[in-house]
Order: structure tokens, then C-alpha cells, then sequence
């Protein structure tokens, strides 16, 4: 077991480590490599930046950015000055950015200039053309006072501010966690998931939590100071941000980042490193045994890690990447990142067929429709209690909904305990769409695509896929002439790429239960007669 790491705010952990074992690298992030030391310096450097832009406690700084070492940074560098991070989704889209601007209320936007095919401050541009020159004057976005820029300076279209301005201070200037007086129940992050509402929920995580949970998730893996933990999952999820980020540091380990999940990269990641941890998902692993250029002693140094999936999606990453201490997982973003993790040390057999105990100081507990509690076997709906989301950001009635009087979180998963208390994961109660390890809910599709002009009617459901879990299939009554081409161009255009329907269905009417309720079992079916001819 390693020793559990005094501080309960994130950016005194950085500092903490920086002061007893500096040398120690922090992160790798393309060529560069930062020391623990170094990790401290820049976010010292940066929280003094971001403070002259007015960044103070009770602050939010919108994060939009792949997994690099400038997330890591800004995120420390935000929350030393007692301020909290919204992490953004770097899939976004027009539309799904303005949601996340709006209701988070950033104040300054972090967003990296552009990444492959994705053009961030042309997207900003079509939310408001003042954003890259004026943001403070723009209407929609009222408390957007300051944007900040990573990229290639020299190509940079009308930049206010470059992240390099941020770099430019005196490493000693920058506000202490203790003059901010930050706290340990301080929001570090708010992360946006999709949850089964129609917009996506903001989910607030506390530092506290976030550290203590995630030095318990990096227990079961086993980790140590020497681990490198290849993390090629994107930072603003909860697998990143409160799992992999908190696990990783609290073991004082080396964050090895990939910027963007891509196999033949990720395999030469881990042999240059000699990564010894890695954060999957079932495509993940089926990706790197599927590339041209694998072979198991690429991945040898592999030794531990954390996946979710069935039985044979991760026997298939135990034994042919292989990670041969993979640990089974079940969480979600309200419950930081997982609430149960299998131990390394069981046999594989064992870690397959269970998502494992729940983490110390988390309870789990599985009840019927009357709200019951069922006895060992039985499938009912998963309760988690012990480190839960203090509540969704400006919307109490969801937390209400979700949080009872005694801290039970309803997570709308169906499960059932075995007669040692270990999870097994039976299936979604609600109708969210998992899709690559993505949460897409219908309604907040059904909500876009019935912006077109042509659609009149829309249902949104979730095909099930042997590569990616399940696909998004729309059904459409169009008032007029419209293709599946042409609405598929006008979603990628406007959508996050996973949100875009797999599959698109022109059909008359939406089928109907007897009740008049949308009946998404019947548009299944019809998705898979189609499919058969």
C-alpha cells in the first residue's frame, strides 16, 4: 500500500509531491517531459497569469482541450487560486459548445486553437463573431470576459490573448492555495455528461473526494511511485479528470498523455515509456490487437489498468494486449469516475465476473420499484452512498430527483450484489445510449435534430453494436424532400461526431404503445428489419 498523500486540495497535492520528491517526472505529453518540480513552477507561473485576468475564489475557468500537459496546468493553476474548472468536451460542436458556455458561466475560456478536423475558433466564431476579438461585449455570453489561446502563435486569426502571455510571470507571484482560502470542499470540476436528460447535466466534484476516491481506485490497481499510467481517455471526462488524474498523482506516478486515442501512437507511447498502467475501454483494447503494426511485446511493460465491458471484452485485453492485472470498473461521472473497482491481485476469473467491492467509504446498496432492498442475486436498481456529487450544477429539482434525504445516489443502472457484496453490472434502466464508453441521451438529439427545417418528428434510439456498444439510430418524419446524407452533413456540421445518428430511418409516423408513448422497442425492431434487407 503507498502512503496516502496529506493534502485534500489538488493543487497543494501538486505542490506537495513537487516538495518531497521533485525529480520525479509528473507528465509526459508529447516531447516534453515535466518534473513534478517543473509541473509546480508552470502552474505557479500560469495561476499568477490567470489571476491578472481577474481569475479569483468562486471563479470558472471553461477548459477546452485534449489531453496535454497545458489541461493539467491550467487546471492546478485554476483551482491554486480557489477557482473551479469546466472541463469541456473536445467533440463539441457549435451547439453543443454554447450550451456548456452558457450555463457553466465561465469567465475565462482556456480552448486549444484547433485539433485535426476541428476547428475551435471557427466554432467560436459561429456562436458570436466578437468572441475572438471582444468576448466581454458579447451578448449571449455575459460572463465570458477573457479567452486564451493554445496554439501555434504564428497562425493564431485575431487572438486577444496566446497561452504563452500566461507563461511570462515570475514563478513566484502566483496567489497560495491558503491566501485563496481554498478549501477541501472546494468544486475542483464541474463535468458535463449527458446523463438521461435532454441537455447535458453539470456534475460538480469536490477536492476532497476527488483525491481520496482516486487514491483508493489507484490502490486497487496497485500503483506506485515508479508506475507510468498511459492515459490516452480524454481529461474531461470523470475516467479522466477525478480517475486517472487523482489516482495517478496521489501515487506520486508519471501521467503519460496521449492527446488523442489513436493505436498506432498509443503503441509507440508505450514502448518508448515503458508504460506500466493504462486506462482502456473495450475499442481500446480491440484497436491495438487489431493494428497492423502489434505485437504482445510492444505492450509487455503493461501490468495493471482499469476497463469496463463483458466477460470476454476484458479476458480479450487480460491476456492478448495483455494487461494481465486489468481491474474490472463500474462508476459514473456523479459517483467520481467509479465506485467499484476489482483488486489486482484476484484471479482473472474473478475479476471478470464481478465489477468488484465497492471502494472504502462508498456503500452500494440494490432495491426494487417499491424502493426496497433485495437480498444477494437478485437484479435491482444500483444505490451508490459516500463519495457522490454534492448536487447538479442550477438544477435541484435533477438533484432532488437523484439524491435522496440520506445521501443515496439512484443511478438508474440495474445490478445485483453477490453474497461477498461485490457488484455485478446487469444493464441500463434508462434509455442513455453508450456508445464507445460515451453517454448520448436521446432527448438531447431528438431536441437538436428537430431544429432542421425538414424533420417534423424525430425518435432517437440506441442500436446495440458489437464494436462500440450500441449506435445512435434516429427515425425521422420529414415534412419534405431530405436524404439521409444530407441530414447526416447538416448533424456533423453542428453535433459532436458521436451524437451523429449511425443509422437514419425516414419513416411515415413514430410507432406508438397502446398508452400513446413512443414505442422505442417496436423502432428497434424496425431498425433491424431494415438492416436485413
Amino acid at each position: 500500500m503507498s502512503t496516502r498523500p496529506f493534502s485534500r486540495h489538488l493543487a497543494e497535492l501538486c505542490e506537495e509531491i513537487a516538495l518531497s520528491d521533485g525529480a520525479r517526472p509528473a507528465i509526459v505529453s508529447g516531447a516534453l517531459t515535466l518534473s513534478y518540480e517543473e509541473l509546480q513552477a508552470r502552474v505557479k507561473v500560469v495561476a499568477s497569469g490567470l489571476e491578472g485576468l481577474g481569475v479569483r475564489r468562486g471563479s470558472t475557468v471553461g477548459l477546452l482541450c485534449t489531453n496535454r500537459w497545458e489541461w493539467v496546468t491550467v487546471a492546478l493553476a485554476t483551482m491554486r487560486l480557489g477557482a473551479r474548472i469546466a472541463a469541456f468536451n473536445t467533440f463539441v460542436k457549435a451547439w453543443d459548445l454554447g450550451y456548456m458556455l452558457e450555463h457553466s458561466g465561465a469567465e475565462v475560456l482556456v480552448t486549444l486553437d484547433r485539433f485535426r478536423s476541428s476547428d475551435y475558433l471557427q466554432t467560436l466564431l459561429e456562436l458570436d463573431e466578437r468572441l475572438l476579438d471582444r468576448p466581454a461585449e458579447g451578448k449571449r455570453f455575459p460572463a465570458l470576459r477573457e479567452l486564451v489561446v493554445i496554439g501555434d502563435e504564428g497562425e493564431l486569426r485575431s487572438t486577444p490573448r496566446p497561452f504563452a502571455t500566461l507563461l511570462e510571470g515570475a514563478p513566484d507571484t502566483g496567489t497560495h492555495c491558503s491566501d485563496a482560502q481554498s478549501s477541501a470542499g472546494d468544486v475542483a470540476f464541474v463535468l458535463y455528461t449527458s446523463g438521461s436528460s435532454a441537455r447535458p447535466k453539470a456534475v460538480p466534484l469536490q477536492h476532497f473526494a476527488v483525491i481520496e476516491n482516486g487514491y483508493e481506485i489507484g490502490e486497487r490497481m496497485e500503483l506506485t511511485r515508479e508506475d507510468r499510467v498511459w492515459v490516452p481517455v480524454p481529461l474531461f471526462w470523470a475516467y479522466g479528470a477525478s480517475n486517472a488524474l487523482p489516482a495517478t498523482l496521489t501515487h506520486g506516478a508519471t501521467l503519460v498523455l496521449q492527446d488523442a486515442f489513436e493505436p498506432g501512437g498509443a503503441l509507440e507511447l508505450i514502448e518508448r515509456h515503458r508504460c506500466t498502467a493504462g486506462y482502456l475501454m473495450p475499442n481500446i483494447g480491440r484497436s491495438l490487437i487489431a493494428h497492423p503494426d502489434f505485437h504482445p511485446r510492444r505492450t509487455a511493460s503493461l501490468r495493471t489498468g482499469l476497463t469496463l465491458g463483458n466477460e470476454a471484452e476484458i479476458r480479450l485485453i487480460a491476456e492478448r494486449v495483455p494487461i494481465p492485472q486489468i481491474c474490472n470498473i463500474y462508476g459514473q461521472t456523479e459517483t467520481y469516475g467509479n465506485c467499484c473497482v476489482t483488486p489486482a491481485s484476484w484471479p482473472l476469473e474473478r475479476r471478470i465476473s464481478s465489477q468488484g467491492p465497492p471502494l472504502p467509504r462508498v456503500q452500494l446498496s440494490v432495491r426494487d420499484d417499491a424502493e426496497s432492498e433485495v437480498p444477494a442475486g437478485v437484479v435491482g436498481e444500483i444505490h451508490v452512498r459516500g463519495y457522490v456529487t454534492p448536487g447538479y450544477l442550477d438544477a435541484p429539482e435533477a438533484a432532488r430527483a437523484s439524491v435522496d434525504e440520506d445521501g443515496w445516489f439512484a443511478t438508474g443502472d440495474l445490478g445485483q450484489l453477490d453474497e461477498h457484496g461485490c457488484l455485478r453490472f446487469a444493464g441500463r434502466a434508462a434509455e442513455i445510449i453508450k456508445t464507445g464508453g460515451i453517454n448520448v441521451a436521446p432527448g438531447e438529439v431528438e431536441e437538436f435534430l428537430g431544429t432542421h427545417p425538414q424533420v417534423s418528428e424525430v425518435a432517437v434510439v440506441g442500436a446495440q453494436d458489437e464494436h462500440v456498444g450500441q449506435l445512435v439510430v434516429a427515425f425521422i418524419v420529414a415534412s419534405s424532400e431530405l436524404s439521409e446524407g444530407e441530414l447526416r452533413e447538416w448533424c456533423a456540421a453542428r453535433i459532436a461526431a458521436y451524437k451523429v445518428p449511425a443509422r437514419i430511418h425516414f419513416v411515415e409516423r413514430l410507432t406508438q404503445t397502446s398508452t400513446g408513448k413512443l414505442d422505442r422497442r417496436r423502432l428497434l425492431e424496425l431498425d433491424e428489419e431494415r438492416l436485413a434487407h
